[in-house]
């Protein structure tokens, strides 16, 4: 049976605590009162932001732990990691193309982003692996089908009210975007953790 190590915990774990965390402080040393519902994560990370290093540190940090938490998630299907590291590598060249100062265009900024979003928001739907035996025994898996379509739908859902407040230009681009990308960091975690549950369970009912 395919287990998720230990370390795998303390990768997902980290996703959502230096996201979070580097939003907040990132904001927080910005002259004056950064607003968060209306301003960007990556606008913490430009050019002309102030201590921009906390938040391209937090971005690249969140990246390669995605990468990792890919690499713990055996029970997952393949294509499934595959995406999960692509949103982790997406995320550091997020990082390593900054907005410029003073805005303007971003061609490389906007797809890595895109690329990251998407990613990291439809691998759950295809974390199932297929199996033509038995059904799956194990009910707080988080690759059941249900469970799986269940976190997807959420995560796109957040993600697509994301990119209506983006296209629209609308005063809560911010708050969309922090929604998006917390969820996106979160679910791994839960994952994580649901996945050794159920693997605990199904290893206590096989002996």
């Amino acid at each position: 049976m395919r287990t998720v190590p230990g370390w795998g915990v303390v990768t997902s774990a980290a996703a959502p605590v230096l996201l979070i965390g580097g939003w907040t402080l990132a904001a927080r040393l910005q002259p004056g009162q950064f607003d968060q519902v209306s301003g960007t994560i990556s606008a913490l990370a430009a050019d002309d932001a102030a201590h921009r290093w906390v938040m391209t540190t937090a971005l690249v940090g969140v990246g390669a732990a995605h990468v990792g938490t890919a690499l713990a998630l055996r029970p997952a299907a393949p294509i499934a990691r595959l995406l999960l590291a692509t949103g982790g590598v997406a995320t550091v060249l997020v990082a390593a193309n900054p907005l410029p100062a003073g805005g303007g265009p971003a061609p490389e900024h906007a797809l890595a982003a895109g690329v990251a979003f998407v990613a990291l928001a439809t691998w759950p739907a295809l974390s199932r692996r297929h199996r033509p035996t038995a059904p799956d025994p194990r009910p707080l898996s988080p690759f059941r089908p249900a469970v799986a379509l269940a976190a997807a739908g959420v995560l796109i859902g957040v993600l697509g009210w994301f990119f209506t407040e983006l296209t629209q230009d609308t005063d809560r681009v911010g708050l969309s975007e922090r929604a998006a990308a917390g969820t996106q960091a979160l679910w791994p975690l839960a994952a994580v953790l649901l996945a050794r549950r159920s693997g605990r369970r199904a290893g206590q009912r096989a002996n």
